[in-house]
Parts: C-alpha cells; sequence; structure tokens
C-alpha cells in the first residue's frame, strides 16, 4: 500500500486541487472497516478481519 497517489509539482509545491479516485477511497474505507485494533496492557494488537 505505499502506492504514490499523488505527486508534488516540479517546483516543490502541492496541489491543493488534487482529488483521489473514488477506487482508493473505496479501499481505504473497507481496510479501515476490517481492522481490528486490540490493546492489553501496554500493547497493542492489530487484526484484520477479512
Amino acid at each position: 500500500m505505499q502506492k504514490m497517489y499523488s505527486r508534488p509539482l516540479r517546483s516543490g509545491r502541492v496541489d491543493l486541487n488534487i482529488v483521489p479516485k473514488e477506487e482508493t477511497i473505496r479501499f481505504l474505507l473497507n481496510y479501515s472497516k476490517a481492522l481490528n485494533v486490540i490493546d492489553y496492557r501496554n500493547l497493542k494488537f492489530e487484526a484484520l478481519l477479512n
């Protein structure tokens, strides 16, 4: 998931009008729904519920 979804302009400035694709938003929302974080004492466990 380390794919670059936007690139800075050659001048080094970031375009604030970049809009992500609908499939990208859907992927991130589905991923966040499937992610379960369990806190146990001082430990955190992450589980993907697929």
